[in-house]
Parts: C-alpha cells; structure tokens; sequence
C-alpha cells in the first residue's frame, strides 16, 4: 500500500504508541483496539495501514542495527570496534527501545522470532560477509556465533537484568566482548578455545 505524507502523522502515532504498550505489555498484552485508543485514531486505522496485529509488530520492531561498514578496518580491530558499535547501539548515542522490545518478545512470541532472524539474518550475515569476504557456510557460522554472544549479552544486560552485568559500564562491557568477537569473526572456529 501507498502512503500519502499525510498519513505520515497517524501512521507515525501509531507506532510510537504501539512501541510503547509492546514495551510495558508485551505481545499478547498489547491490542488493536488499545493501541488505536492511545493513538487517539480509530481500530480501522491500525487495521488501514497495518493489516493485523502481526503487521503492526512488525513494523513498531523493524530494527536496523546500524551495523557499519568495515570495509578499510584493521583487521585485529574488528571485535572491538564491533563490540563498540553494539554497546552504542544499545545505550549509547544509537540507542532506541526497540531492541529491549525485540528481546522482551522473542521470549514468548514466534513473530518476534521471525523478526530476529530477519535482522540476524540480514544486517549481521552482511557484516560478516565483509569481514570474511565470502558468502560461505563459513560466513553462517561465523554470524550464528556472533549472533549468539550479542543478543545473550542484550538478554542478560537489558531483559533479564543480571546485576554483574548491568553493573558494567560501557568501556568494560566492551572490552569484555571485543576479544570474543574478534574470535567469531576472524578466529580458528574448528579449534578448541
């Protein structure tokens, strides 16, 4: 469908507060109808430019990681400026609520899931396809790993709330993950480490 820059407003309101009840909620908290009433616009409206719950979702959680080029990095520099470029992403100068969103659904909700996979899938396959310079099984390795060490560091810190974890300040959260990093993109992965 076709947006109008008319619409942009009300398509704008509505996602900010979908974003909102989706955070103090959660998926199956948040309605059509709720969200419409916070927006102060009509149920139609959500279903006009949305579709369906699902289709809202989806939208209020279209993360873009932001994930730099490092096409030019030094190669013994990737994980932490890797490792940097996250812990701005999450709090930092990047930071949105999205991910905390993302993370806090995924944990009960298949859409949310696919939404992860989606972005993992995408935006970090595509980093490391740089770093790697193939596209490769090496490549879905390699990015499977670095998925799992960045979203288990996004679900203790943000989600879960791990008190040693959160008691981290950025520089030292970044100097722990910056070698493991490292190691997923550029390391022996058939090695014991």
């Amino acid at each position: 469908m076709a947006f109008t820059a008319r619409s942009e407003p009300t398509r704008t309101a509505i996602l900010t507060e979908a974003r909102r009840l989706l955070a103090e909620k959660g998926y199956q908290g948040t309605t059509i109808r709720a969200v419409a009433a916070a927006a102060g616009v009509d149920p139609s409206m959500v279903m006009r430019y949305y579709g369906n719950k699902e289709g809202l979702f989806g939208a209020a959680v279209d993360l873009d990681l932001h994930v730099p080029d490092a096409t030019g990095w030094p190669r013994d520099e990737i994980g932490a400026r890797l490792a940097r470029h996250f812990v701005a992403r999450w709090e930092g100068e990047l930071s949105d609520e999205l991910i905390q969103l993302l993370l806090r659904s995924a944990t009960t909700n298949s859409a949310a899931v696919e939404q992860l996979h989606a972005v993992f899938g995408g935006q970090v396959l595509w980093f490391v396809q740089q770093v790697v310079g193939a596209d490769t099984p090496e490549v879905t390795r390699r990015a499977s790993m670095l998925a799992t060490q960045v979203l288990g560091v996004a679900l203790c810190r943000y989600v879960l709330a791990l008190p040693p974890v959160v008691a981290m300040d950025a520089d030292t959260l970044v100097a722990m993950l910056a070698p493991v990093i490292q190691h997923y993109l550029t390391g022996d992965l058939t090695a014991a480490v």
